[in-house]
């Protein structure tokens, strides 16, 4: 296991376990908290892969994959009744997520040879894809085309600011860890102070 599988199965996590804790706001069952906690995990990547040509597409024969989605799943359900308390833990680990997805789809994509403006596009899609596919599956307008909080602009940041240190920092862990606490940051910031993008 390298250093991208690590961010990706972490993020993997994560994800699922938003998509699972979105599932009760929809009033679906476990299987349909399965469901979106799925879509939520592998949507981005499935996306991904697809555009960039790459197969199999990357949860395919991957068990520890799968078994993190019923682990994420099953834990949302032992939390249905303490949810609210952990509101602020939930919006930190998605922040997380975010940033460890943007990295997964970047690197993934620059192996397999797309250039570094795309890959930053492949990683906004990475980490973003997922709950756009959990909202269409629920049948809501996707949270990630509606005004609110900076979110794929903070994926989009982020992932710039992790190629740009390329070569100042060679060292993937020190970006990655910069890359992730510029994106919670911002994501902090931009529900704290209520910054969005300009309306059309």
């Amino acid at each position: 296991m390298n250093f991208i599988d690590v961010i990706l199965y972490i993020g993997i996590f994560v994800f699922g376990l938003t998509g699972a804790l979105k599932a009760r706001s929809s009033s679906m069952d476990i299987f349909g908290a399965f469901v979106m906690a799925f879509a939520t995990a592998y949507g981005g990547g499935t996306v991904r892969d697809v555009l960039i040509g790459r197969y199999p597409i990357g949860w395919m024969n991957d068990y520890l994959a799968f078994l993190l989605i019923f682990l994420a799943t099953f834990i949302a359900f032992l939390l249905k009744r303490n949810i609210r308390k952990f509101h602020r833990i939930f919006f930190l680990t998605d922040a997380i997520g975010l940033g460890l997805f943007t990295i997964g789809g970047i690197e993934i994509s620059l192996d397999n040879h797309i250039n570094n403006v795309y890959a930053v596009l492949m990683g906004v899609i990475s980490s973003t894809f997922g709950g756009l596919v959990a909202d269409i599956i629920s049948n809501k307008t996707p949270s990630l085309l509606k005004k609110g909080e900076l979110y794929a602009t903070a994926s989009a940041i982020g992932g710039t600011v992790y190629l740009s240190l390329n070569h100042l920092l060679p060292d993937p862990n020190i970006r990655m860890i910069i890359c992730v606490a510029l994106i919670v940051f911002i994501r902090y910031i931009s529900k704290w102070k209520q910054i969005n993008l300009p309306e059309i």
